[in-house]
């Protein structure tokens, strides 16, 4: 059996996304119960070096949905990174599932061998289509979505590894 590039990719995608609201959902409450400025948690940081929770859940949606658009040769929608607070990040996630909801198997699969390119803050880089995917998208969006995990866990809120893997 094989696996289409949709397949590895967009429910991936979602999935990971959707469980990050719903974290995200218990860091606000968490914030509220305990009278905590959000502020605080969504400038939080697992080290001086790393970006803060709010980046990490800007780049998890970034990732997913520039990766996707690309893959699927389609625009992507581009978002301000203007979140202040855990509603506002919610939305944003939220956003991203939804705009990967509209792309479709046809769009994406056979990009396995399409050359993507793509902007970074230094130069410009391009990888096939599977490597792109494999190597870059999936291990990105994996690592901000864990990092944001992980910043709220360190501050108290009470999330573990389900509410991580989802439903």
């Amino acid at each position: 059996m094989t696996i289409s590039m949709f397949q590895a990719s967009i429910p991936a995608f979602i999935r990971s996304l959707n469980n990050l609201a719903a974290i995200l959902e218990k860091g606000a409450a968490h914030a509220q119960a305990n009278k905590i400025d959000e502020a605080v948690l969504l400038g939080s940081r697992l080290f001086p070096d790393m970006f803060p929770l709010t980046r990490q859940v800007q780049l998890a949606s970034d990732t997913a949905k520039s990766g996707a658009g690309r893959l699927a040769g389609v625009e992507f929608p581009a978002y301000e990174d203007k979140e202040a607070t855990f509603q506002e990040l919610i939305a944003r996630v939220r956003n991203t599932v939804a705009y990967l909801e509209t792309l479709r198997p046809a769009q994406i699969d056979g990009s396995e061998d399409k050359t993507v390119s793509w902007q970074t803050r230094s130069s410009t880089k391009s990888m096939q289509g599977l490597p792109y995917l494999m190597n870059h998208l999936l291990p990105n969006v994996h690592f901000h979505v864990t990092t944001a995990y992980a910043i709220l866990r360190h501050n108290g809120v009470q999330i573990g590894k389900k509410d991580f893997l989802g439903p």
